[in-house]
């Protein structure tokens, strides 16, 4: 029998955010320790197979889920607020055969279409990744409508504990498949001159090795998927939902299946085709760029001042095939990619705490707490977002060296993070923004700004990424213009439609100073450590350190927190108090 428990309070925006936070971070962690050693065993040119999977899989991915993860804690936050508990399971009913066939029918299409896919955008090595990869768009639907569930009612323990099940599996299984494949395709070819069971040069032996090692690790991706969703069911049936049997008698009766499923397609629509639209855009380019990656490589004249950029940095086995330069430069692209968008990750958790708390009081028309909770997550992100954005800027290839080591790729990549860093602010920014339009029922708007900004993106990608003397750095300007855009047109719209004047010098201008102070320390370590001659690693470690001290201390001297950012925290009257007699919050 389901034990039935009532949890000890609603989390608060922030600490909602915390505990997405936390596992966000431990997630990252764990991705850290996974990726950083796959890309050192399968080098750029496998992490350009893996990527391209990913990329494939990301639009199938938003076709199946079609929003409906937000669209379900967006209508079970606003029903438990009203205290329809019967259409909160409701909801939960309703969904659940809705992503049976579409996780389902994502899986056979990514199955059927790699082999096209591939050979459209001249990878034909990632074919296999992508096969081992299909399996997760089903169970990964299948998590999403647990923790869309959970974070309607604000509890983010399952969707952080799953995140965390899903990374632990991915480092365990994924390495030690990786390891494995390259360890006997090496040995076979060492001994026979095969791979796999085929004759291959030395060179194409190497970039055959790295394929089936990149879909090795991604079998570990699959799995982790698979246990993530094997816990989000024991613990709702062993947990439940916290609402008592008195608290389900006592509600209004449930409206129909029917007029639910309207509900949550009529929501759902405008994210997904956001979500669509993001993931086509980022298809489209990873396939321009490879491709116009190829065009330069494929004229003389344009090739040599791309080999000229990156002399002694283009490993040995990539200039025996050039046509295999663009799979190498995509593949320094996405180790690049990785590290901007753990910023954007971290403030996803802020986007999906805020969705339920603003719902809630933009549903019960409470004007005063949704301008607070809107300031608040506004400072909150920007606290965060900022510093991190301009400390990658600052600390760019020490950040490379010191997760991806010392490796040919390193300097790309540290050119390509200057770009991206800034771009990763803008970016990082506009995904509360987006929650916080949907919370108040403008599910359209995000999506409208979007389409703006990613064909902006992907123009500007196509003409800069042809230019031999910009190449690959291009898609992170595409980028930078795309998000700073969209972060204007949302921050406009957000304030016309809830009529919230923002406080501009608490909310933006004392965050983005003491962002300014963080960033300068850092580099001016990093430029003192480069005049001496000590290791690039050891100037990442010791500039953040020296930035995060400085970055706090500021915090505190210009009372860039209040207290109602305060109140939020765990235990928030206690740290507000103590704050309060040093004079240290607004």
């Amino acid at each position: 029998m389901k034990k039935q428990r009532t949890f000890k309070g609603k989390q608060s925006f922030l600490h909602g955010a915390m505990i997405l936070t936390i596992g966000m971070v431990i997630v990252k962690a764990v991705g850290a320790l996974f990726k950083i050693p796959l890309a050192n065993i399968i080098t750029e040119n496998g992490m350009g197979y893996f990527g391209t999977a990913y990329n494939f899989y990301s639009v199938l991915y938003s076709l199946a889920t079609a929003g409906f993860p937000v669209a379900i804690a967006k209508m079970v936050a606003e029903n438990y607020s009203l205290g329809r508990f019967n259409d909160v399971r409701q909801v939960k009913r309703v969904s659940m055969p809705i992503f049976l066939v579409t996780g389902s029918i994502g899986t056979v299409i990514m199955m059927l279409g790699a082999r096209a896919y591939t050979n459209a955008v001249g990878n034909p090595n990632a074919f296999v990744p992508i096969l081992c990869l299909a399996p997760s768009i089903f169970f990964c639907c299948m998590m999403s409508i647990y923790r869309g569930y959970y974070e309607g009612l604000r509890n983010m323990y399952p969707t952080a504990v799953s995140e965390i099940i899903e990374a632990l599996s991915k480092l365990v299984f994924g390495l030690a498949g990786a390891l494995t494949a390259v360890w006997y395709c090496n040995k076979e070819f060492e001994s026979s001159g095969t791979v796999l069971g085929k004759v291959y040069s030395e060179s194409q032996a190497v970039l055959t090795t790295y394929s089936v090692a990149a879909s090795a690790a991604i079998i570990g991706v699959t799995l982790g998927s698979v246990l993530g969703f094997i816990y989000l069911v024991i613990y709702y049936r062993s947990i439940g939902d916290g609402i008592t049997p008195d608290m389900y008698r006592g509600a209004p009766k449930p409206h129909s299946g029917k007029s639910i499923a309207k509900k949550l397609v009529l929501i759902a629509i405008p994210i997904a085709i956001g979500s669509l639209v993001n993931s086509i855009a980022s298809l489209i380019d990873a396939t321009f760029l490879q491709r116009r990656l190829g065009v330069i490589m494929a004229t003389p004249e344009a090739a040599n001042v791309v080999l000229d950029m990156y002399r002694g940095h283009i490993p040995a086995e990539c200039l025996a095939i050039p046509e295999s330069i663009p799979n190498f430069l995509y593949g320094c692209y996405g180790n690049a990619l990785t590290i901007y968008m753990l910023v954007s990750t971290i403030t996803q958790a802020f986007g999906v705490s805020a969705l339920p708390s603003l719902t809630e009081y933009w549903a019960k028309g409470d004007t005063k707490e949704v301008k607070t909770s809107i300031e608040s997550i506004l400072r909150i992100t920007c606290l965060f977002c900022i510093p991190a954005g301009l400390g990658i800027v600052a600390l760019s290839e020490p950040i490379a060296a010191l997760l991806y080591g010392s490796g040919s790729g390193t300097q790309i990549i540290g050119r390509i993070l200057v770009i991206l860093g800034v771009a990763a602010i803008f970016a990082a920014v506009t995904t509360p923004i987006s929650s916080m339009l949907q919370a108040v029922g403008r599910v359209d708007l995000p999506v409208k700004f979007l389409m703006v900004g990613l064909i902006i993106k992907i123009t500007l990608n196509y003409i800069l990424c042809g230019i031999p003397e910009v190449n690959v750095l291009g898609a992170g300007t595409g980028s930078l213009v795309c998000y700073l855009l969209l972060t204007v047109l949302e921050l406009v719209a957000l304030s016309r439609v809830t009529k919230v004047k923002f406080d501009i010098k608490t909310t933006f201008v004392k965050p983005f100073f003491c962002a300014v102070l963080c960033a300068l320390t850092a580099f001016g370590v990093r430029f003192a450590f480069g005049h001496f001659g000590i290791s690039m690693r050891l100037a990442c470690l010791v500039g953040i350190s020296a930035a995060v001290v400085v970055y706090s201390v500021s915090l505190l001297i210009t009372k860039t927190l209040t207290k109602s950012d305060v109140l939020m925290l765990p235990k928030g009257e206690k740290i507000a108090k103590i704050l309060e007699k040093r004079g240290w919050i607004g």
